[in-house]
């Protein structure tokens, strides 16, 4: 499903600067925040795209890097700023909150598959040192926002099909009502994969309800729901499996039947009250479940082995208390935030024998518990006409705890636990050059967990992997913002980041994967993004990155200086479109270009380096209270054969997962207002 608006692109950000809310949790300017953080608005994530993964339009923002595995069994891949690219699934190192509710659990790991595009109202990334603020990440914050409910009862339906017997259909509808609002969005996707052996089904559902509590009340629930059954895994192939036939999948893939099923649930409340015109207080409570079922390449039978099927059910809420209050300061105006938040997860764990598909012998049984809770305070002083200080301190703590209830022969008990905790102060500045210019500077530390599935195996012996330390990281950066109504907008940052006890992938293999502290690594980048504001039928936006993230010693293998794999060094994204009014129609392209990416610690191997053409044409038909849209779109227009992610350091040298060659989508989408 895809809307095409009449509305365009370039009229949505005629105003001087995007409002943003995730640096600060406060709403206000981009330009007057020191900080990386961009915007992308619900027609930008909607129009023309199948809605389905976050990789379809946040290649727009600099610094970050979506890769879409083609395996919806492991999740997309988002690195930010080189922080993330180690994951085999799902998302770690970034922060994922959705609608100011966590999405992420308090070890650290998310999946992005529980954000719906298809009711979002807007995503914010923001980069650098500012993330400290929300505890245990390091690269960086995604932020997806629901969309408000309509003013007017509406009814959107839509559904598109495409190549591989893909197909997706939806509908929502929602009504703001005096006090009440409300809106609902249910969808299913469905694909055969473009590789062998990758059949999906996910169904969601996302709710959003608004409530008026009163002149200074207000609540706010959402609820969603993912469910997921029996995604195969096709698992990564080799560079000579590349070469015979990228749509393959490895044998073992088939001969193990890998797969994985997932159903997650959770809800979460934020009451927001105005104390009086200066004071705001504002609560939250979230809970939900989340239950996975993994088919692994291994029958996993041998005694210290933890099988090869892996039986998870998780439970995991928390709270959040936060006060934001406006005061002066030598007659200046200052802004302040502090707050505290405490989360858990429960997990009860099971291994077992895969016996080619089928569940065999217990080999596992544990429980497992992490705790997260952080105290925050912030500020901002605006202590001369042009000039602002912006300071920050979070201190925070992640404990685990293992109770091991299977201890037969030769495994052990291998009951445990372990704390991590870190403060971490940010700071920066920022100068007006005029109203709509401004230059900053930033300087913060970072704090990283290892994160349960990281824990989960050591190489050698049974248990969690408890002599996994945390990373620590300090960020500098500097930025320049500008924006000219009519014109466009620039926004360029530069930063360097030091990390020390980088957790690093150790070895891969089957969909198991360890992992072990490097040492020092570095992190010096440029990020660029230029987005068109011209008034009439042309619209453009274009974001590049460059990035020299690299081992400063050797830890165990010869890697001083090498380049962390995951981690393209550069990319480059563009899009241009041209719309007429009279005919309803919009024309679009769109240009990814992305150097090749290193798959191990030593660099002995890349994925090589790729340009893919994307392009879009969108219809539209409206009446007094009805919208009709249509759209074609054919991705990979040149039809490059490419590798769009990596497995970093695969045991078995099953480095690529393939992207698909020219594919085609074609959907239409109803909107009536009763």
């Amino acid at each position: 499903m895809a809307c095409l608006t009449a509305i365009p692109l370039a009229a949505l950000a005629q105003q001087d600067d995007a409002v943003v809310v995730t640096a600060t949790r406060v709403a206000q300017p981009s330009l007057e925040i020191p900080a990386s953080i961009d915007r992308v608005y619900a027609e930008e994530l909607r129009e023309g795209r199948p809605q389905v993964n976050l990789s379809e339009s946040l290649g727009r923002v600099p610094g970050l890097v979506v890769l879409n595995r083609q395996n919806y069994a492991q999740d997309l891949q988002i690195s930010s700023r080189g922080f993330g690219a180690r994951a085999s699934f799902g998302v770690r190192g970034i922060r994922l909150i959705s609608d100011n509710i966590p999405a992420t659990m308090p070890d650290g790991q998310g999946q992005s598959a529980t954000f719906d595009l298809g009711s979002a109202g807007r995503v914010e990334v923001l980069r650098g040192p500012f993330s400290a603020m929300y505890g245990n990440a390091s690269g960086g914050v995604i932020n997806v926002f629901t969309e408000e409910p309509p003013p007017e009862p509406t009814l959107e339906l839509g559904a598109y099909a495409g190549s591989y017997d893909t197909w997706r259909a939806a509908a929502k509808f929602g009504i703001q009502r005096d006090n009440l609002g409300y809106l609902v969005d249910v969808s299913r996707f469905e694909s055969n994969g473009y590789r062998d052996h990758s059949v999906v089904r996910r169904d969601q559902l996302n709710t959003k309800i608004s409530l008026g509590l009163g002149a200074h009340t207000a609540l706010t629930v959402v609820g969603m729901a993912l469910h997921q059954p029996d995604t195969q895994d096709p698992l990564g192939l080799s560079a000579a499996q590349v070469a015979q036939n990228p749509q393959q999948a490895d044998p073992v893939a088939t001969l193990f039947n890998t797969r994985k099923s997932v159903d997650h649930d959770q809800v979460g409340m934020t009451l927001d009250h105005r104390i009086d015109r200066a004071t705001r207080l504002e609560a939250l409570a979230w809970g939900g479940t989340r239950d996975v079922e993994q088919y692994l390449a291994f029958v996993g039978a041998l005694p210290l082995s933890s099988g090869g099927v892996v039986d998870l059910d998780r439970k995991f809420g928390g709270a959040a208390l936060r006060l934001f209050r406006d005061a002066s300061l030598g007659g200046r105006a200052l802004r302040l935030a502090a707050g505290l938040e405490y989360e858990r997860m429960d997990e009860r764990r099971r291994g077992y024998e895969n016996n080619f598909g089928v569940a065999g012998a217990l080999k596992r049984d544990e429980d497992n518990v992490v705790y997260g809770s952080g105290v925050f305070a912030q500020g901002e002083w605006l202590f001369a006409e042009r000039w602002s200080a912006h300071a920050g301190l979070r201190a925070s703590r992640v404990a685990f705890e293992s109770t091991d209830y299977y201890s037969v022969g030769v495994n052990p008990d291998d009951s445990g636990s372990k704390d991590y905790s870190d403060t971490t102060p940010v700071a920066g500045i920022v100068f007006r050059l005029d109203p709509q210019t401004s230059l900053y500077a930033n300087y913060g530390k970072g704090f990283e967990t290892p994160t349960f599935a990281e824990l989960a195996y050591r190489n050698s012996g049974t248990g969690l992997n408890f002599d996994l330390e945390a990373s620590s990281s300090r960020h500098v950066e500097a930025g320049f913002k500008a924006v000219r109504p009519g014109l466009g907008r620039l926004n360029l940052a530069v930063f360097d980041v030091r990390t020390e006890d980088e957790i690093v992938t150790d070895q891969s293999s089957g969909g198991r994967t360890t992992y072990r502290n490097a040492g020092g690594t570095s992190r010096r980048g440029m990020e660029v993004l230029a987005d068109s504001l011209w008034r009439g039928p042309f619209e453009a936006r274009a974001a590049f990155t460059w990035l020299a993230a690299t081992f400063d010693e050797d830890f165990g293998t010869p890697s001083a200086g090498k380049r962390l794999p995951g981690v393209p060094e550069q990319q480059f994204y563009a899009e241009g479109a041209w719309r007429h009014a009279p005919w309803g129609l919009r024309l679009g392209l769109e240009v990814l270009y992305r150097s090749k990416v290193p798959v191990n610690d030593v660099n002995s191997e890349f994925a090589p380096s790729f340009t893919v053409v994307n392009a879009v044409a969108g219809f539209e038909q409206r009446g007094a209270r009805w919208r009709l849209t249509e759209f074609l779109r054919v991705d990979n227009i040149g039809d490059e054969a490419y590798v769009g992610s990596v497995i970093v350091n695969d045991g078995n040298g099953r480095f690529y997962e393939p992207a698909p060659q020219r594919n085609i989508l074609v959907g239409v989408q109803a909107n009536l207002q009763f």
